[in-house]
């Protein structure tokens, strides 16, 4: 089994490594390519890989190249994890938002749009070369923002799947409450990709969140930095990203106090890479945990395991909405549990959603719908629009601000906003 991982000298792909080395009866990889256009990071990150493989006694060959052709051919799967312009323009798509009043984050409002306009012709122009080079490889995009991300893949008709770690991880941080296995463990997760609530937690069929909220309701909503009496009043966890939506201001004091996530995440990655760089090191650093991602690795091996194994299970996932959601169009990328298999992921019927939420999904997926249009298609105009349309801007002055800073800064990987 071939994987191919598109990003593979990222900070973030010994977390992956991990779980190949872990999962092997599940992921049986023999060959995993790291492709990366930054020769040294990919030296270190693919050398951090081959010690902590052969640590492991796991017997894939890894192939570091910086030719997507080379490292694609032939593969079962490619794995896209890129980050177009670093950390240096995501401290850019969170700083400038900011000066504005508005929350400055690396996938909602205009820093994610920002992120999706440079994004997404690369993202497209890679996986026309996994098309050339490995026809009947599946794409599973973990590149933020996911959902448009995905939706653009879609639209060009290739086979591809978004995947995310949030349900993941609160599957696990339930399942450890519960003290059980996470398989046990089902949610009830709904929404957009970085726009989700957890309206239901099963184990073994049997419904246990008014439960976990009762035991555990104050310790979940400091750790989504929101206050208790909102998840009481839900009766459902809503994802950590939907505190840029109902903690927006008090998000934007913080924010203005202190360094850039981005800021953080630099300096992380100069130790990480240090750390990588030491051939003592044949395990995945501790450190690596504060980085984000977490069980990203564990997401993933699953999710490949079951297209290429179609295994049938049901994990969360982004894929078309197909009618899932009733209050969105066909084609929109929704975020809910799948049936996945060799065919791909089908959408499981989905409970008719509160208008508190339904209200929100359909506001933010009109947004991703003109951010699309907006990344393929260039123009201050588009740009504009869908500033406006998104709830966290929606002003026609505040709109014009923005694009006017976004297009200035993200000249040198926007062609078409110079002039």
């Amino acid at each position: 089994m071939r994987l191919a991982v598109v990003g593979g000298g990222s900070t973030y792909t010994p977390e992956l490594v991990d779980g190949i080395a872990r999962l092997r009866e599940e992921l049986p990889v023999t060959q995993l390519a790291l492709v990366d256009p930054d020769a040294a990071r990919l030296e270190r990150v693919a050398g951090m890989a081959r010690r902590m493989l052969a640590h492991a006694g796991h017997p894939a060959r890894v192939l570091a190249t910086s030719s997507l052709a080379r490292g694609a051919e032939g593969a079962d799967a490619v794995l896209f994890q890129l980050r177009v312009g670093g950390q240096a323009a995501r401290d850019v798509d969170e700083r400038l938002p900011l000066r504005c009043g508005c929350v400055g984050q690396e996938t909602t409002g205009a820093g994610g749009l920002a992120k999706a306009l440079r994004t997404v012709p690369v993202v497209l122009e890679l996986a026309s070369v996994v098309r050339e080079v490995a026809p009947a490889a599946w794409i599973v995009d973990f590149t933020n923002p996911v959902g448009i991300v995905t939706r653009a893949l879609l639209d060009a008709g290739h086979r591809a799947i978004g995947l995310c770690n949030v349900a993941i991880g609160f599957q696990r941080r339930f399942a450890a409450w519960l003290g059980a296995d996470p398989a046990r463990v089902a949610l009830g997760h709904v929404g957009l990709n970085h726009l989700t609530w957890e309206r239901s937690v099963t184990l073994d069929g049997a419904e246990v969140l008014p439960e976990l909220l009762r035991a555990h309701g104050p310790e979940l909503a400091a750790s989504l930095g929101l206050r208790p009496g909102l998840l009481a009043r839900l009766g459902a966890v809503p994802s950590y990203y939907l505190r840029y939506f109902y903690a927006h201001d008090e998000v934007v004091r913080e924010q203005r106090a202190k360094p850039t996530r981005a800021a953080e995440v630099a300096e992380m990655e100069a130790r990480l890479l240090e750390l990588y760089a030491d051939p003592a090191v044949v395990t995945k650093p501790d450190l690596l945990s504060r980085r984000g991602g977490a069980f990203y690795s564990e997401a993933a091996v699953a999710l490949v395991a079951s297209l290429l194994g179609d295994r049938g299970d049901t994990q969360v996932v982004n894929l078309r909405n197909a009618g899932t959601l009733p209050f969105l169009p066909d084609e929109a990328v929704i975020e809910v549990p799948a049936a996945v298999t060799a065919s791909g992921a089908v959408p499981l019927p989905v409970p008719p959603v509160e208008p508190l939420y339904a209200g929100l999904i359909a506001h933010v997926s009109a947004y991703e719908t003109l951010a699309l249009e907006a990344a393929l298609h260039g123009g201050a105009d588009r740009v504009r629009d869908a500033l406006l349309a998104h709830p966290l801007i929606g002003q026609d002055e505040l709109a014009e601000e923005l694009t006017g800073l976004l297009l200035e800064a993200g000249r040198e990987h926007l062609p078409w906003a110079v002039g």
